[in-house]
């Protein structure tokens, strides 16, 4: 079965799958966004998860420690940017950021970048193999974690 619309019929429909391209363009985005958001805080938590497994044993792995401990330190410098604008709980409903992360923009960042030191300090003591310092350094680094975490992400649903 064969149906005919007309010319006008036509220009409408193609107008407005042309004007509400973008907004679903912007929303998948936003979306996608999320998505890879909540993969990379997963894969951060499953490493947190590893380093204090690890340091639980009397003679940790090193080498693992420190490859652990570098990719906490990638990670912290990846997260500011993993929060555009669209892609909270409106695009992804068990997004857990808070709207806080855009209206607070300047507070958010500030609790990034000290997640991004404290990353970093514990890439630098791991490498150097002291696992005493390390121990140490992971209390401030998931204590960085949750400074975050009280103020810019809502409850676990």
């Amino acid at each position: 079965m064969t149906i005919t619309i007309g010319k006008g019929l036509a220009l409408v429909l193609a107008l407005a799958v042309t004007v509400a391209s973008p907004a679903a363009s912007a929303q998948s985005a936003g979306a996608r966004a999320a998505e890879l958001r909540h993969e990379k805080f997963e894969l951060m938590g499953k490493t947190f998860k590893s380093l204090t497994d690890e340091l639980k044993k009397s003679n940790p792995n090193k080498t693992l420690v420190a490859s652990n401990a570098a990719t906490m330190k990638t990670l912290s410098t990846q997260l500011p940017g993993w929060f555009p604008r669209g892609s909270g709980v409106q695009v992804r409903p068990k997004s857990e950021a808070k709207n806080e992360i855009w209206t607070d923009a300047a507070g958010f960042t500030a609790a990034a970048s000290n997640f991004q030191v404290q990353a970093s300090k514990l890439q630098q003591v791991a490498q150097a193999g002291d696992m005493d310092a390390v121990r140490a350094q992971m209390r401030a680094t998931g204590g960085s974690c949750g400074g975050c975490h009280k103020k810019y992400r809502l409850e676990k649903k």
